[in-house]
């Protein structure tokens, strides 16, 4: 018996690419929802935290429909990407500064931190999985 692993790479990769789309859009509204709980984990050497979670939501909802664009897929995603790179030290600065726990009720205050320590990696995963849309889909060609 063989494993046709590509064969289902590309069947999911147009469902996938509408699930991250959908998560990136609903991301970036939230930073309009939920202005100042984003405000909270900008790293405080940074100037201007409401603008910088303005404009990285009006970015999050741009590239989160760019990649569902034949035309502007590559360069969406290439701009997750960089997105993704570019907030990494806000959170790192969530999982190393006790701001984000304070609201944390105690008896779930160690799991919050472990989830906080977990999306380090995640978004490496992320940014994987935006790389997979810089490379052309079946149908792109």
């Amino acid at each position: 018996m063989t494993h046709d692993t590509d064969g289902l790479a590309a069947r999911l990769k147009r469902p996938l690419l509408v699930v991250m789309s959908s998560v990136y859009v609903l991301a970036g509204v939230m930073h309009f929802v939920s202005t100042k709980t984003f405000a909270r984990i900008v790293p405080p050497q940074l100037p201007r935290p409401t603008a910088l979670i303005y404009l990285s939501g009006i970015a999050e909802v741009a590239l989160g429909v760019g990649v569902l664009v034949r035309r502007t897929r590559r360069r969406s995603a290439w701009g997750l990407v960089a997105l993704l790179i570019a907030v990494f030290p806000a959170n790192v600065y969530m999982a190393i500064d006790e701001t984000m726990l304070e609201e944390v009720p105690d008896r779930v205050r160690s799991l919050a931190r472990a989830a906080l320590w977990l999306r380090l990696p995640l978004q490496g995963i992320l940014v994987g999985w935006a790389w997979w849309y810089t490379r052309p889909m079946a149908d792109d060609e």
